[in-house]
C-alpha cells in the first residue's frame, strides 16, 4: 500500500470519529419544558452577553490593569475572565443543542416543512463543534479569539432565525388546515 492511500484512510477514519463524537447524545437529559421555556422567554444568552464577553477579553483592559495594578492583578483578572468566557462557551453549546432538538421536533411535526435537512444538521453540528473546541482550546491556552467567538455566535443566531421562520410557517399551515377543517357556515359559505 502506498503512503498516500494510508494517509487517505487515516483522514477518513479521523473524519468518521469526529462525526461520531459530534453526533453523540447529550450527557444529561434536558428537562421536559426546558426548550419551550427558553423560546417563550426570548432570552438568548449569546445575543445578550456577547458584548460583555468581548469587553472582558479585550487586550486593552489587560494592558490597563498591568499599568495600574501590576502584573499579579493582571494575571488574576485574566484567569478569572477566561473562566467566565469558558462558562459562556458552555452555555453556547447548551443553547446550540437546544436549537438542534427544536429542529428535530419541527421536522417531526411536518413532513412538508423541514427545518433542517439531516445532512445540514450534521454539517452545522460538525462546524459548531470544531469552532467550539478551537475557541475553548485557545482560551485554555491563554489566547483570545474574538473572531471565532463571533463566528460561533453568528452560527447560533442564524440557526435560531431559521427555526423561528420554520415555526411561523408551521403555524400558518396549522391555521390554514384548521380553517379548511371548520364547518362551511363558519367560513362564511352559505349552503342555501
Amino acid at each position: 500500500m502506498s503512503l498516500t492511500l494510508l494517509l487517505l484512510f487515516a483522514f477518513v477514519a479521523g473524519l468518521l470519529l469526529l462525526l461520531a463524537w459530534a453526533l453523540r447524545g447529550p450527557r444529561t437529559q434536558a428537562k421536559p419544558g426546558a426548550i419551550s421555556k427558553s423560546f417563550e422567554s426570548g432570552d438568548r444568552l449569546h445575543v445578550n452577553s456577547l458584548p460583555q464577553i468581548r469587553q472582558a477579553l479585550d487586550v486593552a483592559d489587560y494592558e490597563f490593569l498591568g499599568q495600574k495594578g501590576g502584573t499579579a492583578l493582571q494575571r488574576r483578572v485574566r484567569r478569572e475572565r477566561r473562566g467566565i468566557a469558558l462558562a459562556y462557551l458552555s452555555a453556547l453549546r447548551l443553547e446550540f443543542e437546544d436549537l438542534l432538538r427544536m429542529a428535530r421536533i419541527i421536522a417531526g411535526l411536518s413532513t412538508e416543512i423541514v427545518a433542517l435537512q439531516e445532512f445540514e444538521r450534521v454539517r452545522l453540528t460538525a462546524k459548531f463543534m470544531w469552532s467550539f473546541e478551537m475557541v475553548r482550546m485557545k482560551l485554555l491556552l491563554g489566547f483570545v479569539s474574538l473572531t471565532q467567538l463571533d463566528a460561533l455566535s453568528n452560527l447560533i443566531s442564524g440557526l435560531s432565525v431559521r427555526l423561528e421562520a420554520a415555526i411561523k410557517e408551521l403555524g400558518e399551515h396549522a391555521a390554514l388546515a384548521a380553517e379548511l377543517a371548520s364547518p362551511p357556515h363558519r367560513r362564511g359559505i352559505g349552503l342555501t
